[in-house]
C-alpha cells in the first residue's frame, strides 16, 4: 500500500445560484442571460473586492473562495443587497434573487480529489 498525499486547507467557500432560474428561462432567454451575466459580473467584483476568488462559475451559479469566513459573509451580505437596489429596475416576474450559502470546513485533496468537513451557513 502507498502512502497518500493529504493537503489540508481551511477555507470559507461562498456559493450562490439563482432562485427560480427554469422559470426566468422560459418567460425571456435571451433577457435572463443578459441580466445573469451582468449580476455575475458584479458578484465576481464584490468577491474580488472583499479577498475572495471565483473558483467556478458554470450556468446560474457562482463558487467562490475565501482565506476568511467573515470576508465571505460580508461579500454575501453586500451582494444582496446590492442584487436588491438592481431587481428594483425590474418587473417582479424578472427579477433576479440569489442564494447564497457560506461553508467553513476543511478541504482535503487526496489524488487530485477535494473532499470537504465543516458546516453551511444559508444567507438569502
Amino acid at each position: 500500500m502507498t502512502t497518500q498525499e493529504v493537503r489540508r486547507k481551511l477555507t470559507a467557500i461562498l456559493s450562490a445560484d439563482v432562485k427560480g432560474y427554469s422559470r426566468l428561462m422560459g418567460g425571456d432567454e435571451v433577457g435572463t442571460i443578459h441580466t445573469l451575466n451582468n449580476y455575475k459580473e458584479t458578484i465576481s467584483n464584490l468577491i474580488q473586492h472583499h479577498h475572495g476568488r471565483v473558483v467556478d462559475a458554470p450556468g446560474d451559479n457562482v463558487l467562490a473562495e475565501f482565506a476568511s469566513v467573515v470576508d465571505a459573509v460580508q461579500c454575501a451580505v453586500d451582494i444582496q443587497k446590492e442584487l436588491k437596489n438592481r431587481n428594483v429596475q425590474l418587473s417582479e416576474n424578472r427579477r433576479m434573487e440569489f442564494r447564497i450559502g457560506v461553508n467553513l470546513g476543511m478541504w482535503l485533496r487526496m489524488e487530485s480529489r477535494f473532499w470537504e468537513t465543516g458546516s453551511i451557513l444559508l444567507l438569502g
